[in-house]
């Protein structure tokens, strides 16, 4: 049995340890907060560009954008990550990094080449051993923004006109709630109608003003860096969801162990005050 000693040692650590993940609890139910309302905010405008962009794929010659142009031969894919850079947050990174491996083991006899480019240390990490790592994009999921969407965009947008890629894919965690966070694989160059809605949209001829060409050279790059843009907004609210929950479980184990290791001090408080009143009465009756 420990001594009394260290079990205050242990108790000690316990409570402070208990004390971090409280705070760290704190905080990220914070920037859940705020994390949750730029993703709500934008879930509307996501959902109605893609709508819109599923319609013109279904209308327009796949001739009229090069976005749309699917390649003859498909030899070589990148596959766009999205973890964070920080842990302690249970399986969230890990989930993310095992969805696209699963993919590359899936389909690695199918390509040539598979390339990876992370936004977040951990899937760079994770990656980055194998050796597949194209672009590393640093302290983009801390804080995402519009513009690091658009420069991420413009990079998967240029990689694949001119042929460095046959196809393009996304992974990153939807955010449901503080406990749930599914991982999504999806393809997004090129672009598909049937990859951006899950009804039929029916076909449908339209007049377009500006002229077609015009009007497809702003709103499909902008269509793909709202895609991303939203992706990072989704992954972060899920980045805090998990650490918030991650925390308060590590919060209540901490406190059941201190629970735990409270009774076995007390254990071994009254097993010694008990050994020192059994060697008082044996010395007094030997006396």
């Amino acid at each position: 049995m420990a001594s009394i000693k260290e079990y205050n040692n242990k108790l000690k650590s316990l409570k402070n340890t208990q004390k971090i993940t409280k705070t760290m609890k704190m905080v990220s139910a914070s920037k859940l907060r705020k994390a949750q309302d730029a993703q709500v905010n934008a879930k509307l405008y996501a959902n109605s560009i893609r709508e819109l962009v599923s319609r013109l794929a279904l209308t327009v010659d796949p001739t009229t954008h090069p976005l749309f142009q699917k390649k003859d031969t498909v030899k070589k894919a990148l596959i766009l990550i999205f973890t964070s850079d920080k842990g302690l947050c249970g399986a969230f990174n890990h989930n993310a990094n095992k969805k696209v491996l699963a993919w590359i083991t899936e389909n690695e006899a199918k390509f040539d080449q598979i390339d990876v480019s992370c936004c977040g240390r951990r899937g760079y990490a994770f990656f980055n051993r194998m050796e597949r790592v194209r672009e590393y994009y640093e302290d983009i999921t801390i804080s995402p923004s519009f513009e690091s969407a658009k420069k991420i965009s413009e990079d998967l947008s240029r990689h694949f006109v001119s042929g460095e890629y046959d196809e393009v894919y996304m992974s990153y965690n939807q955010f449901f709630s503080p406990l749930s966070q599914k991982t999504i694989f999806q393809k997004i160059l090129p672009i598909e109608a049937s990859q951006l809605v899950d009804v039929d949209v029916p076909k449908k001829e339209y007049v377009f003003e500006p002229k077609t060409e015009e009007l497809l050279e702003y709103l499909i790059p902008h269509f793909l860096y709202f895609e991303v843009y939203f992706a990072l907004l989704e992954n972060s609210a899920g980045e805090h969801g998990a650490r918030m929950t991650a925390m308060d479980n590590a919060s209540k184990n901490a406190n059941d162990l201190i629970d735990r290791y409270t009774l076995l001090r007390n254990r071994a408080r009254q097993a010694a005050i008990t050994t020192e009143l059994t060697e008082i009465v044996s010395g007094a009756e030997a006396l």
